[in-house]
């Protein structure tokens, strides 16, 4: 039987390969509708417009964002939404899993769940992270070209093969956040959490690009 690691390295050109030529042809994407058109209102929750440091969007590099805070009387929480019209070599979307740790904060508790939307059940990441004194539940996923991702592995694969295949590499970071204090129920936090995500993915998918 042949030695499967011989395959590695001609699978790894081939990848390189892809993304050389899909970086080459690949088009920028604007959004459907902009994204402060996305509703500010959520689980009857009325938010209002919280604004990103320039120096910051710079070092995300995405192309629009909207970013809301919610002041829920079960449990304060913000959404943020990051659009990147097309992701080249230095201007990709900046994983949450790898730049929490840097942040300061730990993950508690990490697992991938199933969040109940209109266009039926989607996987999205879970994280209850705590920064000292301070905690939070985390709520995130990568949307579009079509999908709702979770599996960081599973979005770097379908980035290279939609950029080979199709020219397009445009997606959305999406990101709910609920802060919880020490009387917070946890349980109560992560239904808002779940509240909040089930609407809030049709409404991206709403402004994003058609597939």
């Amino acid at each position: 039987m042949a030695d499967r690691s011989a395959w590695v390295p001609g699978s790894l050109l081939a990848i390189g390969c892809m993304l050389l030529f899909g970086v080459d042809r690949q088009h920028e994407m604007p959004l459907a509708a902009p994204l402060d058109s996305l509703p500010a209102t959520l689980s009857r929750i009325a938010g209002t417009a919280v604004p990103v440091d320039q120096a910051e969007q710079q070092v995300a590099g995405m192309s629009s964002y909207v970013m809301r805070q919610y002041d829920d009387s079960v449990a304060p929480f913000t959404v943020y939404v990051a659009y990147y019209s097309h992701q080249t070599q230095g201007k990709t979307i900046h994983s949450p899993k790898n730049c929490l740790p840097g942040s300061g904060w730990d993950a508690l508790q990490q697992s991938v769940v199933s969040v109940q939307t209109p266009a039926g059940p989607r996987r999205v990441n879970r994280y209850l992270l705590q920064n000292g004194e301070q905690r939070a539940l985390v709520f995130y996923w990568y949307q579009g070209r079509g999908r709702v991702a979770s599996g960081e592995y599973q979005v770097k694969w379908d980035l290279l093969r939609d950029a080979a295949l199709r020219g397009r590499t445009e997606e959305a970071l999406v990101r709910v956040l609920v802060w919880l204090t020490p009387t917070t129920d946890l349980e109560r936090a992560d239904a808002r959490a779940r509240s909040v995500t089930a609407e809030l993915i049709p409404e991206v998918d709403r402004v994003l690009p058609a597939w």
